[in-house]
């Protein structure tokens, strides 16, 4: 009945807030989920941000092949090993009409890095950021940083006397509830404007016609509409009500490629879905004493009691690619040694579970989004039926993805599922810096498991500051080796990329599974 509502309220939206809005240059666009707010400093969530880079700007940004182009920085120079040299755009402006300058930088780097910030780990080597004129930026940094524009890619530049003006210097938590000024305000310097938002509704942009760059694309608006449940939107697809659906639910795949006036896109992702373990010392949800799952045992037998094949070929239709790694084949780091999976074996699971003491299994928590990832509710269904298989009681909980990563944060799960694109980096580093490395100052800030390990950290904080690649890679291929072998995370597949839109619509898929608007057309 939930289902049923919250499907039939998505369509009364559809059918009274879309209806309206279409032009001739109008893109209507429906996700599975909303952002989280309107700062994308207040959040790590990947598709909240990049959705926010349409109205914020970054120093640098992956262009439609992935490569890293000059933003609202022309270039950059090394003057010493820790000191980076950014030369400003000039010319630029916020939407408000204000100047963009170099006080802007300073402010929304530290602003980004600043311990209350969620995406402090995004910019981990950042000691501080120094004006040298009104267009020029020294970054002072903790060491040698390879990665620090694939870094930059993410962190948005702030208005510094927008932000003075209306008391939000200091960032704000909105994956953990938090609001401010800029949660519900933005004021950036993008290819769009904020026109309008209601939460969980929808959230209205207008071109920015004083735009430094040359646009690609030729909106004039972008209406976008949360809508979870995945039937409500592929019949608001099909019906012509929006113009573009993310995702595109693979069992409906055919239908709307036979469909008149619609089309499917879908090509290989680089987001990895797994599991995170609980290693704290008790269970959230547990009927045992202690924590089952600091026994490296228990939890491979947790990933021998998961068939994932069954679930790439039913649940996934053949699309996705099982994983043994948390990285996938496209992201330096990779090694095809290592994607090897455990492999599927119950009575495997039963004997180590035996060994480990607990013969007839035990009961935990398991949290799942249901509008997060493609099919996500679906295959942790999938898999408490596996587990309940070798006496293992997985208690499921699905939810909204804004609720499931917030209890994911806190600490309030014992398994919970995350997929993760490497962002921004494109490197193994993401995955080792955030969710490998023991929570500590800007590192582990996806390690709410607690897993720990000196030698990753040790590895970790190498791989940070080596400049030489072929020493880089051979490093992380040695921490993920470890990791793998201590069972740290549970990699499940890569997920297909799956959009569908209107055959009008012409729009850039790459393979982090984030929408570029900029270079959308509408014929």
């Amino acid at each position: 009945m939930r289902k049923f509502l919250l499907a039939a309220t998505a369509a009364a939206l559809v059918q009274l807030g879309l209806a309206g809005a279409a032009g001739a240059n109008t893109l209507r666009y429906a996700s599975a989920g909303d952002i989280y707010g309107l700062d994308p400093h207040s959040m790590t969530d990947s598709f909240s941000i990049n959705f926010l880079l349409h109205v914020y700007e970054p120093l640098v940004r992956y262009n439609k092949e992935l490569k890293i182009e000059p933003a609202l920085a022309v270039s950059w120079e090394v003057v010493k090993p820790d000191v980076i040299r950014y030369k400003l755009r000039q010319g630029v402006k916020f939407h408000d009409g204000s100047d963009f300058t170099a006080d802007d930088v300073v402010m929304s780097l530290m602003r980004a890095t600043d311990d209350k910030s969620p995406i402090k780990g995004n910019l981990p080597a950042l000691k501080s950021a120094e004006k040298i004129d009104d267009h020029t930026v020294d970054l002072h940094l903790s060491g040698p940083t390879p990665l620090l524009n694939n870094y930059l890619t993410n962190i948005a530049i702030f208005d510094a006397q927008w932000l003075e003006k209306n008391g939000a210097v200091k960032p704000v938590n909105a994956e953990l509830g938090e609001e401010g000024y800029t949660t519900t305000h933005a004021n950036g310097t993008g290819p769009f404007k904020l026109e309008s938002r209601r939460p969980d509704a929808q959230t209205v942009l207008v071109a920015n016609e004083a735009w430094w760059d040359k646009p690609e694309h030729n909106l004039t608006k972008v209406v976008h509409t949360p809508i979870s449940s995945d039937a409500t939107r592929v019949a608001a697809l099909l019906s012509g009500e929006v113009d573009i659906i993310t995702p595109s639910p693979l069992q409906d795949a055919k239908r709307i490629a036979g469909s008149p006036g619609t089309k499917v896109l879908e090509s290989p992702g680089l987001r990895t879905i797994m599991m995170n373990f609980n290693m704290r010392d008790k269970l959230v949800d547990g009927n045992v004493e202690g924590n089952p799952f600091k026994d490296v045992r228990v939890r491979k037998a947790v990933y021998q009691a998961i068939n994932m094949d069954l679930v790439r070929d039913k649940i996934m239709r053949g699309k996705s690619r099982n994983a043994g790694m948390q990285i996938a084949p496209e992201v330096p780091g990779f090694d095809e040694k290592l994607n090897q999976r455990f492999p599927y074996d119950p009575a495997a699971a039963k004997a180590l579970l035996t060994e480990a003491g607990y013969p007839d299994g035990f009961q935990f928590n398991m949290n799942c989004p249901n509008d997060a990832y493609v099919n996500d509710e679906e295959v942790c269904q999938a898999m408490t039926a596996m587990l309940a298989q070798v006496g293992l009681n997985a208690k499921l909980v699905t939810e909204a993805r804004t609720l499931h990563f917030k209890k994911a944060q806190e600490g309030q799960t014992d398994m919970f599922m995350i997929g993760w694109a490497t962002l921004p980096m494109l490197d193994g580093f993401s995955v080792l810096s955030a969710m490998l490395h023991s929570p500590e100052d800007k590192l582990g800030t996806w390690n709410p498991g607690n897993y720990k390990n000196a030698k990753v950290d040790e590895l970790t904080k190498k791989i940070d500051v080596e400049l030489d690649e072929a020493k880089r890679r051979q490093m992380m291929i040695e921490a993920f080796g470890i990791t793998e072998e201590e069972v740290a995370w549970l990699p499940l597949h890569q997920q297909p990329l799956s959009w569908a839109v209107r055959d009008n619509v012409e729009v850039v898929q790459t393979a982090d599974d984030l929408l570029r608007l900029w270079y959308t057309r509408i014929k």
